[in-house]
């Protein structure tokens, strides 16, 4: 993200999104942010850890995520710019809220798409792959694509062989036409 990808695709790392299957473990989000912010926004973390410039992930209720970055603090809050709208996460908000966003879950990242993606699969990832996760994972990427994995034949297998595991909804029942009994 913060060599290969600018030197050699062309695409800067403010357009390049690490994804990860969690944010525990040797590769997760936490630790994988932790490095990213150390490398491409060092700072002393004025505000609960965050410096202006810091790419963050603001989520206001439980299931909606924002990306956005940081650009100031004061006593009001932190002042994030979130799809070019002004976004003030109060400070008693901030821990429980935002996180910094070089790195995301699959999950936090559906419905986004960046220039350059970098998928990073560890070896303790093997039992999140599945071919739905691998869909929305790789589909972030719109002009490249770097799998970094340790999963072996996890990943092969994934794709080919583990199935969707099944979703349980009332839609079908909804949908069946109520046909009335003939007395």
């Amino acid at each position: 993200m913060a060599d290969s990808v600018p030197r050699a695709i062309g695409v800067p790392a403010e357009e390049t999104q690490v994804i990860t299957p969690g944010h525990g473990g040797a590769a997760g989000t936490r630790v994988l942010n932790a490095a990213l912010k150390e490398r491409l926004n060092p700072g002393p973390g004025r505000f609960g850890g965050f410096d202006p410039g810091d790419r963050v992930v603001h989520t206001p209720v439980p299931g909606r995520v924002l990306p956005g970055r940081v650009v100031t603090a004061d006593a009001e809050g932190l002042h994030l710019s979130c799809a070019g709208e002004t976004v003030i996460v109060p400070r008693d908000r901030v821990e429980g809220s935002v996180r910094h966003g070089w790195a995301l879950t699959a999950h936090q990242a559906l419905g986004g798409r960046w220039p350059a993606a970098v998928v990073v699969l560890p070896g303790d990832a093997v039992q999140a792959l599945s071919r739905p996760w691998i869909y929305t994972a790789f589909g972030r990427a719109a002009r490249h694509l770097s799998v970094v994995h340790g999963v072996e034949q996890a990943l092969p297998r994934a794709v080919a062989d583990i199935p969707a595991k099944p979703r349980t909804t009332r839609l079908p029942r909804l949908l069946t036409p109520q046909v009335p009994t003939a007395d």
